[in-house]
């Protein structure tokens, strides 16, 4: 049986508390500056200098601005590096809004096939309760917007720009979500009264139609045919006329996404490596690219972003950016704030225990673009943020190795780095399916 606090129980921490004059130093440094800034490491600083010598050139960072959209700006970052060197474009940018808009509408009819296919659970049920409790978001993961790109190809993004709604997410998705709310008990109301199945495919339609009509009134209409103009870092002038989405991914991009993999580091129990794995009802496309993880041990995780970086290319990757990382000077390292010192208490969990418990999972999309080798060996990593040129060195953070073990939980590399053996278990595509709410399944 759990005890009550005793009066004599506070006492004695109190009396514990003053007795310690270290205490009283903290305290004044903690109420004063507060816990981060008073626990913070200049000896970390000082290691994680943004040098390498791995150093890729990728120009000026993008900027999210007040969205959730770090998987999609990360993703076009590395288009946006290929188009860059191919055509000698600079500070060229793909259209974020575009992207954001079909996401949008795509979510909206995944979120409505779920709920008709749940429909006859109780609203109390745990599937029930997990749909309704966000039926949309500005998170991602990589397939989600290979899916995306695979059926509605990209576009520029002078070709369509941001607006308000697409840089300051918060009021489009308070009213999609209470419109998607309304949609599913009125969804769920006509599976109850038995109605038949053209008749809920008619009104899921009429949904979908509100969906599109509120985002084309936020983001604007997409374009399906537009010309591209540009001056070249020689200052030569190129006119492309009557592209489409598709056309132009093809032509300025030309990258076949089916040769990407995601590979995860998930050290939990449930998730032997060298295995595959999905997440149920997570998703964006119906009938699109399915999410799917190839869960590897670190060692080989790193290797392989390594292996990338050596070829030329960036790498998408998602990771808990909210632990352990200054905004300011854009350090992400294990020892870059001394909590434990500054508390005298032990915060330390292992990786598979801050997955199990809930304390950490992937919350942020970035870039790696560079890594530090000594005697061939990873000591820190260059990375592309999309929160503007005004954090970190002008928009770029250093990771530390460390970090990197810890809280970094997905990169996408080209297959044709893997072994043959994870080769051979990628073209099997036996996938063990994960449930909705676990930690792989978080949206960046």
């Amino acid at each position: 049986m759990i005890q009550e606090i005793t009066l004599d129980t506070i006492q004695n921490f109190e009396k514990d508390f003053k007795k310690c004059r270290k205490n009283g130093v903290i305290q004044r440094s903690v109420m004063k500056n507060g816990i981060f800034a008073s626990s913070e490491n200049q000896e970390s600083l000082v290691k994680n200098t943004p040098v390498f010598s791995i150093d890729l050139d990728t120009g000026q960072v993008s900027n999210q601005k007040r969205s959730g959209r770090c998987w999609m700006f990360a993703a076009l970052n590395t288009f946006r590096h290929k188009i860059a060197t191919d055509f000698k474009l600079k500070d060229f940018e793909l259209s974020q809004n575009y992207t954001f808009f079909w996401d949008k509408f795509e979510k909206a009819n995944y979120f409505y096939g779920n709920v008709i296919k749940t429909a006859k659970e109780p609203i109390t049920s745990r599937e029930v309760a997990f749909l309704l409790a966000t039926p949309q978001q500005d998170g991602g993961q990589w397939d989600m917007l290979v899916a995306i790109i695979q059926k509605y190809g990209i576009v520029p993004k002078s070709v369509m720009p941001e607006t308000y709604s697409s840089s300051n997410s918060g009021e489009l998705n308070s009213l999609l979500n209470k419109k998607l709310r309304k949609d599913a008990m009125d969804l769920r109301g006509l599976v109850e009264a038995g109605k038949k199945e053209a008749e809920i495919e008619s009104a899921k339609q009429g949904m979908l139609k509100d969906v599109y009509n509120i985002l084309a009134t936020s983001l604007g209409i997409p374009p399906k045919h537009f010309d591209f103009s540009y001056r070249d870092t020689s200052e030569a002038y190129v006119y492309d006329q009557n592209l489409t989405p598709q056309s132009f991914y093809d032509k300025y991009i030309g990258i076949d996404l089916n040769e990407y993999v995601s590979v995860i580091n998930a050290p939990t129990k449930d998730k032997p490596y060298n295995q595959l794995y999905t997440v149920d009802m997570l998703g964006n496309v119906v009938g699109g690219k399915e999410v799917c993880h190839l869960n590897v041990d670190m060692d080989t995780f790193k290797q392989l972003a390594i292996a990338q970086l050596k070829a030329g290319e960036s790498v998408w990757y998602g990771c808990d950016v909210g632990q352990f990382s200054t905004r300011d000077s854009g350090i992400m390292a294990t020892d870059v704030y001394k909590f434990n010192q500054t508390f005298s208490v032990n915060f330390d969990m292992t990786k598979a225990e801050r997955l199990d418990s809930g304390e950490s999972l992937m919350t942020h999309a970035m870039v790696l673009t560079g890594v530090d080798l000594v005697d061939d060996q990873p000591t820190k990593w260059k990375v592309e943020n999309s929160w503007g040129d005004k954090v970190g060195t002008k928009g770029y953070f250093v990771m530390s190795d460390d970090w990197m073990s810890e809280y970094t939980y997905q990169i996408v590399v080209r297959k044709e780095f893997l072994s043959e053996e994870l080769k051979e278990v990628v073209e099997k595509n036996e996938m063990t399916r994960l449930a909705p709410w676990d930690p792989m399944g978080a949206l960046a």
